[in-house]
């Protein structure tokens, strides 16, 4: 039986199981929540009466807000236990590539590498009134270092892609939704309803006609290892450049990785110089 994680509670029903992230204060990606993403997807993928993993925060404001910036050397360890090298992008693209299904059932903000990692997965639903999304890498001199260029630009095309992580600016989810982003926003009082009878329904299919499928799109529009890993290396590289660092230092000053602070995150990068 599968047991609650520090950073992840677990509720299964039949052949789908619920994964609801809480890591207070504002779900970062740091450390604990990988090594706990890392420890979940091995023992799921172990247990063939898993088929559907659908992901939700404990959070209403947040989703996952995004990388915890300050120990970036810390959780990419963590990826090496499942992706073999230390790569957020390629631990992500591990999940694109499971057997599992896996979806996302978002609401609040999800920027960064939180939405690197509902990209991962194989669908996206949103609460209309209140999910938010970004890739602000730009907006500090980064580039989205654990798949979102790769995923954007198949999901959105090329110049919605160039649009969503140039401007660094934030998405409420009926433009995401209009622009591919994600599958569909609902209404947040209907989104908790349509995602458990989806979940349920593809539950119940045949496996093996699922994996096939899965490996025949995948080979249609997931990206190659390479190509993750070269924009994780854009990543790092960029993080190491005076301007950057610079950036970032004021984006603390401002609240930064704050819960408050993050709430006009968007805002807030097009005000540091």
């Amino acid at each position: 039986m599968l047991a609650n994680l520090e950073t992840i509670q677990l509720h299964a029903e039949g052949s789908v199981l619920f994964a609801t992230i809480k890591a207070p204060p504002m779900n970062l990606l740091g450390p604990e929540m990988v090594r706990d993403l890392v420890s979940l997807i091995q023992q799921v993928e172990a247990d063939s009466a898993v088929r559907v993993i659908v992901f939700k925060s404990a959070d209403p404001d947040y989703f996952i807000s995004h990388v915890d910036i300050t120990r970036v050397a810390e959780y990419r360890q963590y990826a090496t236990k499942l992706a073999g090298e230390p790569s957020l992008g390629l631990l992500f693209r591990y999940l694109s590539s499971s057997r599992l299904i896996s979806i996302a059932q978002i609401q609040g903000r999800v920027r960064g590498a939180g939405s690197e990692f509902v990209l991962a997965c194989d669908m996206r639903f949103a609460a209309r009134e209140t999910a938010i999304f970004g890739q602000p890498e730009q907006g500090f001199g980064f580039i989205p270092g654990a798949g979102g260029v790769q995923h954007l630009a198949r999901l959105t095309g090329r110049g919605r892609a160039l649009e969503i992580i140039l401007s660094a600016q934030d998405y409420d989810a009926e433009l995401a939704e209009r622009y591919g982003w994600i599958n569909r926003a609902l209404p947040a009082d209907q989104l908790d309803d349509f995602v458990k009878s989806l979940a349920h329904r593809i539950s119940k299919f045949p496996a093996a006609g699922q994996k096939v499928l899965k490996g025949r799109i995948d080979a249609i529009t997931l990206a190659s290892v390479e190509d993750f890993r070269r924009d994780s290396e854009s990543f790092l590289a960029a993080g190491a450049t005076a301007e950057t660092q610079a950036r970032t230092k004021a984006a603390f000053e401002h609240g930064f990785q704050t819960p408050e602070g993050e709430k006009d995150l968007g805002r807030m990068l097009g005000e540091l110089g």
